[in-house]
């Protein structure tokens, strides 16, 4: 049929050679895309629209279907290795439930309520809705996870372990670290007093192929001239400018570099530098850390009332989000300054008026003025300062109590700083032992042994105190004469055995009971009385385990059928019962051709192979 119509034919051969172009369609009319939105909600509409186009992934190959190996000539699939480590999620996994599972654990973490949120955080691991790393950075670690923990132990006075940490980050992890990683674990070194160490991780930093970062460099200066060590600074920035070829323009290595200048008497150059970094023209880039630098080099080197011209340009260039010039860290520098001026009720209006520039302090903040305060006989202004914490929306921790603690006392107010102490057991807080001894201390410097009891008592079910404790306590109870006491808190001792009473502890106590005249063997009997007690209570938990042992056995015997137990009495009385008749009549045959004595299951076993047989 085809044959049929040989013109058609040659037509379509004809069509098929001549080139063809894929024409695209036509433009549409008005193609219009606004460059405004009315409302912030339109905005969120278009930045959500953008994401979503993100977020379209590329074909896993561009390559035509027709093209590809057929299945049997496809090299197989390698199985994954169990033992690699696992790689971090992308951005693209925090969507549906699990964007709206991070939106909850943001949300209890914003309300501070930190329990709620890791509660909530540790049971949706084990869901079947997990959390993304960007939830709980540690499901599968990247570079932040482990910057995370480098910042903790370093903040923590932990420097060896963050190190550790950085090691295994470099041998174990899939990624290599950043420069932020670097950047964080040469700041903790430089604030641990490890500045010699910080140095050798600058220089594996540069080994490994990265720029010379100039945060990097500003910590290690700034790190040489808290030593003083005016000549490292110059010649770390010397290295500085030869690696980045002369042009360094971040503002936080000239606070570090004014010092080294101060440090070697080179105050000209010190001014100079500060014109070229903070001038009109200047190109350096100066931010709310390098100003604080600049701030502290001037306040650290009898420069204050530059310091105070300083902070005022400061506050006037302070033009949030747009320019940043002032933070918590800034007002804390002019706080140390004016104490250092001896100026404390300027320290004071400057450190609560910081919220003009949206700054707010922090415990650590507070616990610095007060402790300056203290320590210059202004515990009064300490005390007032310490009760306008509520209006920052700080409470008072550990240190804050300690240090108003330690002022009562060498103000000579005892009772009120067994009131601090007090008032840090009622709001839940955890004070050490040091703590404790502090108090019990100076309690019994002044007199008061029963308060420095009474607190014994409390806090010896709390902390796990030492021999020296217990030898301090002995001897202020032995000194008033309280023998009784003393040796009820042996006995104490002894029924618990946490620690043991070593000899100088009897020696203690055997010395307060001769001054007492009264019989060093109260203690030996005592010991004696004790350790009877302990074998005691030893041989009644044996003979009650006994017990319960013999409780079980019988329990098992109850439920052992007598036939199946060959040592039960009453197996043995039929057995005696049965003798001889039993073995007379074993072959006895009753009529229907059964054998005496034989079960039915053993009559009815012999008709079947009897039957067998006969087949």
């Amino acid at each position: 049929m085809a044959l049929s119509k040989p013109s058609s034919f040659l037509h379509h051969l004809k069509t098929l050679s001549k080139p063809y172009y894929h024409r695209l369609p036509p433009p549409p009319l008005l193609s219009f895309r606004p460059l405004s939105f009315a409302t912030a909600e339109d905005i969120a509409a278009e930045r959500r629209r953008r994401k979503r186009q993100l977020r379209m992934q590329p074909p896993i190959s561009s390559s035509p279907r027709q093209h590809q190996p057929p299945p049997s000539q496809r090299s197989p699939i390698p199985s994954p290795n169990p033992n690699a480590p696992k790689l971090p999620e992308h951005v693209f996994a925090l969507t549906g439930n699990r964007l709206n599972l991070h939106n909850k654990i943001l949300k209890l973490i914003r309300e501070n309520d930190l329990d709620e949120a890791a509660l909530y955080t540790r049971h949706s691991v084990y869901s079947n809705c997990r959390p993304t790393i960007f939830t709980c950075n540690g499901i599968a670690g990247n570079v932040i996870t482990y910057n995370l923990l480098i910042t903790l132990y370093c903040e923590c006075r932990k420097p060896d372990t963050a190190l550790e940490h950085y090691k295994r980050l470099i041998e174990d992890a899939p990624f290599d670290p950043s420069v932020g990683t670097y950047r964080i674990l040469i700041k903790g070194l430089v604030d641990n007093n490890r500045v010699a160490k910080a140095i050798e991780m600058k220089d594996e930093m540069l080994s490994r192929g990265f720029d010379a970062d100039m945060v990097v460099y500003g910590h290690l200066m700034n790190g040489c001239a808290k030593n003083k060590d005016g000549d490292k600074v110059l010649e770390l920035y010397e290295e500085l400018r030869e690696k980045l070829g002369g042009d360094v323009t971040n503002g936080i290595v000239y606070g570090p570099l004014m010092k080294g200048y101060f440090l070697k008497g080179m105050e000209k150059e010190a001014m100079e530098l500060f014109e070229e970094a903070t001038g009109e023209n200047s190109r350096i880039k100066m931010d709310d850390v390098a100003y604080n630098l600049v701030l502290d080099a001037f306040c650290k080197n009898g420069k204050f009332d530059e310091a105070l011209k300083l902070f005022d340009k400061m506050k006037s260039l302070h033009n949030p989000p747009w320019k940043l010039t002032v933070n918590l860290g800034s007002y804390n520098v002019m706080v140390d300054g004016y104490c250092a001026e001896g100026s404390f009720k300027e320290a004071i209006e400057v450190f609560m008026g910081m919220n003009e520039k949206g700054c707010s302090p922090d415990i650590l903040s507070f616990n610095n003025l007060i402790e300056q305060l203290c320590n210059n006989g202004l515990l009064p202004e300490a005390e007032k300062l310490c009760g306008r914490m509520d209006e920052k929306g700080v409470n008072p921790d550990e240190v804050s109590y300690v240090l108003l603690m330690e002022a009562c006392f060498k103000e000579n107010r005892p009772d009120d700083a067994a009131e601090y102490f007090s008032k840090m057991i009622a709001a839940n807080l955890r004070p050490n032992l040091a703590v404790y001894n502090k108090l019990v201390e100076g309690l019994v410097n002044v007199g008061k042994i029963d308060a420095a009891k009474s607190f014994f008592d409390l806090m010896v079910k709390k902390l796990k105190f030492n021999s020296a404790s217990y030898e301090f306590m002995f001897k202020a109870l032995c000194d008033v004469g309280k023998l009784d006491e003393v040796l009820a808190i042996v006995g104490d001792m002894l029924d618990e055995g946490s620690i043991d009473l070593n000899e100088d502890m009897r020696k203690i106590v055997k010395d307060g009971l001769r001054s007492q005249s009264r019989e060093e063997e109260e203690l030996d009997r005592l010991i004696e009385q004790k350790e009877k007690e302990k074998e005691e209570a030893k041989r009644r938990e044996a003979e009650e385990a006994e017990r319960a042992k013999a409780r079980a056995r019988e329990a098992v015997r109850s439920l052992i059928p007598p036939k199946l137990s060959g040592n039960s009495e009453e197996g043995k009385e039929s057995a005696a019962l049965s003798g001889s008749a039993g073995t007379q009549g074993a072959n006895e045959v009753h009529p229907n051709g059964e054998m005496a004595g034989s079960s039915p299951a053993e009559s009815e076993l012999r008709s079947i192979n009897s039957a067998e047989a006969t087949a």
